[in-house]
């Protein structure tokens, strides 16, 4: 096996469901990152990906339950958990690696983290955009959540797949804030605002946080809806 092949079979054995690797020179050349020097030691991004439980999905309706938050943050924590462990196997092999939470703010007037998780994603192959925002992979829609991990390690990148959310509306008719826009890209969305109302989806994320014990800026309802999640591969 190669170093790339080693590298994945490692990310499946410490718990990921999927994992990609993404050619970090686009994201320099204009894409947010921050700070803005951030890559410059970097060559490579790896996504990875823990599916989400059907079960917690499914109980989803007009908003997040109290089950979806604890289940939220119980994959966020195995997620940066997978990610560390990802930066010391690197490390054993004489490369650098940082990781970058799986649900971490820096800039708190944008709601944008260092990197986007999901630009990542996207370039890992792991899924294509969808109208939503979310990353929808082929294997289980977007009930998934994601991490990353930055190496100078010199891995085999991985394409971005094709776009498949065709005419479906779901997740637009379905949005609790109507705040997407039912707008599709054959690529990326140049920013947020293509594809949804920020400031409508904000203010509901708001009224979500508020409820006892939800606590965290989330809500579900485009995640349990998405036909490719709904036709997720069964353990």
């Amino acid at each position: 096996m190669d170093i790339t092949s080693d590298l994945k079979n490692f990310c499946k054995i410490s718990g990921a469901d999927l994992c990609g690797i993404a050619d970090l020179e686009p994201f320099k050349k204009g894409w947010t990152v921050i700070p803005q020097d951030l890559l410059d030691t970097y060559s490579r991004a790896i996504s990875v990906a823990i599916r989400l439980d059907d079960a917690v999905i499914i109980g989803i309706s007009g908003g997040p339950t109290s089950e979806y938050a604890q289940h939220y943050r119980k994959v966020n924590a195995s997620l940066d958990a997978l990610t560390a462990g990802v930066v010391r196997w690197i490390g054993e092999r004489g490369f650098t690696a940082s990781a970058v939470p799986a649900s971490h703010i820096i800039d708190e007037t944008n709601l944008l983290g260092s990197i986007s998780h999901k630009a990542v994603a996207r370039m890992a192959g792991i899924g294509w955009q969808g109208k939503s925002l979310l990353i929808v992979s082929p294997e289980y829609g977007p009930r998934i959540r994601l991490a990353t991990v930055l190496t100078d390690m010199p891995l085999a990148a991985d394409r971005p797949i094709k776009n498949r959310c065709g005419t479906c509306r779901e997740c637009t008719e379905a949005c609790p804030a109507s705040a997407i826009k039912n707008v599709s890209t054959d690529s990326r969305y140049e920013n947020r605002g293509e594809a949804i109302h920020l400031d409508k989806c904000y203010r509901r994320l708001c009224e979500f946080k508020r409820i006892p014990d939800v606590g965290a800026l989330i809500c579900g309802v485009c995640i349990k809806v998405c036909p490719f999640g709904r036709k997720t591969k069964r353990r």
